[in-house]
């Protein structure tokens, strides 16, 4: 262990006191020849850690698992999870929990190196990870923080100096992340399924205490959290279809109980308005398409309340009742989030019963004429119609007439309705074509002014700034349709 206080390192780790059957101790696998290639100065400020020691040969020993910091307690968690719909076994196979970050605010955070070796759970894998998929990460978890979209974030990217192999040969890498926690869905799966209802009770408790204190006085504490997990997962999920987000992986293993998004495998963002978009190249059935996420959710939900019964009633049809009853509010909550929002984005302040028809009929045209998600909005943010392919359009040409009556009948001056506008349409989304070619330039030719470049475009997506307009164009032909891929 390195003793080094000056980094400003303070963890106490919770989770490492739970029942062993929840983890396997282990420490990370020490790699040849680490290399700092990106650190988040932002987030490691508010982690309490000071940069210069961060930085310096302890510091990148600590991010690439060669070094433990003192009082960390390294880890591997245990968990399910429904995969595409099938029930699996699982756990950390390619990540550790180096331990839980007390910051100044007094905040817990989870910090995990991930593609730091093999675990007991890597069921076969060399659990290491490529440089492409883990500067990914940092690219878009740090595009979603400045949306304003709760997500994990990343606080530095090392290569390890060693290869390994995919389908071709790929320089190492480790990511250093950031969680309220990592407890997810799959998590109460595995303590649901191992059949012991008080580690099961043990678990939800700890639950409770780290992410949902105020309900422990509740009646009956174990209902109040499932009603928590379902608000913050339907207003996450509508949050995501509001940017055009495509996680791509929505397995029950990559539901955070915190409400953060989590794991950004084949995840992308949508340029052409269509509900049936995919990227992942494993997605081939469409499981997890842009227009299935809210369903998707309701139905992890679901598998989330199954591990709860045993402690919601101790009659068995009473629980279930209980949580069908609780289950069958999310779309309705999943809803009034999602209509909340796109109010905010036609700059509609006040409600009126026809505003869900009328964002409903844009998607509709802009699905029919291939118009851009993004652009769309932002053309509507700043009336410049003509820069859409739906400028001309007699369809849209009459919602647009629709949509100005509409905004006309609010007491709200032009000025604060556009304001609220631009604040809710980003200017720019990190496109898939963009994080590809800043990817390209760090992995192949080790030049990051290019990712460097576009993470400062994304850090305010809502300055509309001149500097940001090239991040507004559409991919060539060329370069579509894209795929994506896990990276595992």
């Amino acid at each position: 262990m390195t003793n080094n206080k000056d980094v400003g390192w303070n963890f106490d780790n919770s989770y490492a006191r739970l029942p062993q059957s929840f983890y396997s101790h282990q420490n990370p696998t020490s790699v040849k020849l680490p290399d700092l290639i990106i650190l988040n100065v932002e987030l490691a400020k508010t982690l309490g850690l000071n940069l210069d020691p961060l930085q310096n040969d302890e510091g990148v020993a600590v991010f690439a698992g060669n070094k433990i910091p003192e009082g960390a307690s390294p880890l591997a968690q245990a968990y399910a999870g429904h995969q595409f719909g099938h029930f699996t076994m699982l756990g950390d196979g390619r990540a550790v929990l180096l331990g839980e970050q007390i910051v100044p605010t007094g905040e817990r955070l989870d910090l995990q190196l991930k593609g730091s070796g093999r675990t007991p759970y890597s069921r076969g894998g060399d659990g290491r990870a490529a440089l492409g998929p883990m500067l990914r990460e940092y690219i878009i978890s740090e595009a979603m923080h400045a949306l304003g979209i709760p997500t994990t974030r990343s606080l530095a990217v090392v290569t390890t100096g060693e290869s390994i192999i995919r389908e071709s040969i790929l320089p190492g890498a480790i990511l250093t992340r950031v969680a309220a926690s990592h407890i997810r869905v799959g998590t109460f799966q595995y303590a649901a399924g191992k059949g012991n209802i008080e580690e099961l009770r043990i678990f939800v408790d700890y639950t409770i205490n780290r992410h949902y204190p105020n309900i422990n006085n509740d009646e009956n504490k174990y209902l109040s959290l499932l009603k928590e997990v379902i608000n913050r997962q339907a207003e996450l999920i509508a949050k995501w279809q509001l940017v055009g987000f495509i996680h791509g992986v929505m397995n029950t293993d990559n539901m955070a109980i915190s409400g953060e998004t989590i794991d950004y495998g084949p995840c992308a963002f949508m340029d052409i308005y269509d509900p049936d978009t995919v990227f992942s190249s494993i997605d081939t059935q469409g499981r997890y398409a842009y227009g299935n996420q809210p369903y998707i959710g309701g139905w992890n939900l679901a598998r989330f309340a199954e591990s709860l019964l045993p402690l919601l009633h101790e009659n068995q049809e009473k629980a279930v009742e209980m949580a069908q009853d609780e289950i069958s509010n999310y779309m309705d909550i999943y809803q009034k989030n999602w209509l909340k929002g796109m109010r905010a984005k036609l700059g509609i302040i006040n409600e009126e019963h026809e505003d869900q028809s009328l964002a409903e009929e844009l998607l509709t045209i802009m699905k029919q004429y291939r118009a851009d998600y993004t652009n769309t909005f932002r053309a509507l943010t700043f009336e410049k119609m003509e820069d859409t392919v739906l400028g001309g359009v007699p369809e849209f040409t009459k919602w647009v007439e629709r949509w100005k009556e509409r905004v006309g009948r609010q007491q709200e001056s032009s000025a604060a309705i556009q304001q609220l506008m631009q604040t809710n349409n980003p200017a720019v989304i990190p496109r898939n074509h963009r994080v590809e070619e800043a990817l390209a330039a760090a992995v192949n030719d080790g030049d990051l002014s290019v990712m460097e470049k576009l993470l400062k475009a994304l850090a305010n997506p809502f300055a509309h700034s001149t500097e940001q307009a090239e991040y507004c164009s559409l991919p060539e032909p060329s370069e579509r349709p894209y795929r994506t891929f896990c990276g595992t």
